[in-house]
């Protein structure tokens, strides 16, 4: 998988917690001698900010780090601090809190998606796309279509993740703005287009006649096989939330495998989309 900055952001975090938890040391304490706030600490353990080179140095000081755990660390300190500028233009329209999750996709090596209302952005079709922006009424609808076809490229990638959607039957129905027919259909032959060109891009439709005791909100799973932290994404309407929590990403990791073992399988979904397909070419008025 091609590494980027920000996983090896998490993946210094990861290196730096797990030398102070050896060393016995707080955050507090590790604040305390580099003069900064215990909320910083946390923030470079969690891979959100950079650490300097010299707060590295004096923190692999304190925990006592051999010579080849330190110069790992360091290493990755150098080479996640480049990439300046790459949320300038178009891509600055990319929210903050949502920079972490575009600039570490390419870099999984396993991505399991669950939408129940919606369908995601690497599987939506242009129209859909925006129509969407139409009616939410955004302003630089360019800039946002741009990085959204940014995003489709990871499917295009030598070794993609194997990339795993779960989409509730309803997402075919609630489209944006109201029913529309013919977005509806362009967004279905899209993803019958996707499911034909991708084998490591899996869709899988769950049907509204499945027995679950409910169905949780939308979230995503990543995991990675070069030392970053498996995470999981949850939007909502202020933003994202980042957990990697032991306990959380197991609570999640049982909520997808009840959403993938209730969900048609993938030879199935196809021929639930052609239905739906159909259905909607019968309603437009060609």
């Amino acid at each position: 998988m091609p590494s980027t900055v920000t996983s090896r952001r998490r993946q210094l975090g990861n290196e730096i917690r797990r030398a102070r938890q050896a060393a016995g040391m707080t955050q507090q304490y590790v604040a305390e001698l580099l003069g900064c706030s215990q909320g910083k600490i946390n923030k470079i353990e969690s891979g959100t900010v950079a650490v300097k080179k010299a707060e590295l140095q004096k923190m692999l000081e304190a925990f006592n780090s051999g010579k080849a755990e330190a110069d790992l660390m360091l290493d990755l300190a150098q080479s996640s601090s480049g990439q300046r500028g790459q949320w300038a233009g178009y891509r600055s329209a990319v929210p903050q809190w949502f920079r972490t999750f575009t600039d570490l996709e390419p870099a999984a090596a396993e991505i399991l998606s669950w939408h129940g209302e919606r369908i995601p952005g690497p599987l939506q079709s242009e129209h859909y796309m925006l129509t969407q922006f139409s009616e939410d009424r955004a302003t630089d609808v360019t800039a946002l279509v741009r990085n959204r076809l940014d995003r489709r490229r990871v499917f295009d990638l030598p070794r993609p993740p194997y990339y795993r959607f779960v989409l509730s039957e309803a997402a075919f129905h609630r489209m944006p703005g109201g029913p529309n027919p013919s977005v509806a259909l362009d967004q279905v032959e899209h993803l019958l287009d996707l499911q034909t060109r991708y084998p490591k891009a899996y869709v899988h439709i769950l049907p509204f006649d499945v027995r679950l005791p409910y169905v949780p909100n939308d979230f995503t799973i990543m995991r990675f096989s070069d030392g970053t932290k498996d995470f999981v994404f949850v939007e909502h309407v202020a933003g994202g939330l980042y957990l990697d929590d032991e306990d959380d990403f197991n609570l999640f990791n049982d909520a997808w495998d009840r959403l993938r073992g209730a969900a048609l399988e993938r030879h199935d979904t196809v021929a639930r989309l052609q239905e739906l397909a159909k259905q909607y070419r019968s309603q437009i008025d060609f």
